[in-house]
């Protein structure tokens, strides 16, 4: 199994981080894609194979830890191109909320 879980949705409050300015204060760190649960369950085939995927936006996929669980928010296809390629981990900004 690539992921810990697939999830559908956010089950953590509202952390008013909403541009890359923003997530961009968050240092970025390796996780593990085995514990990841993900906040989408479909995934557009377009980004996945798209060269240029990455060059809007962050490089890092965004990961907000709540209750000792990490979600996906953003970069599924990011994660999904690393397990692809067998690797195990990603590199990640994660967000820890209380």
């Amino acid at each position: 199994m690539i992921f810990k879980a697939v999830g559908d949705a956010r089950p953590y409050p509202d952390h008013g981080l909403v541009n890359t300015k923003q997530w961009a204060e968050v240092p970025p760190r390796q996780v593990r894609l085995d514990e990841l649960v993900t906040t989408k369950k479909t995934l557009h085939l377009d980004s996945l194979l798209a060269d240029d995927s990455t060059f809007f936006g962050d490089l890092f996929a965004h990961v907000v830890q709540y209750r000792g669980v990490m979600y996906l928010e953003d970069g599924l296809h990011r994660a999904v191109r690393a397990a692809l390629r067998q690797r195990t981990v990603l590199h990640a900004r994660v967000l820890v909320l209380s």
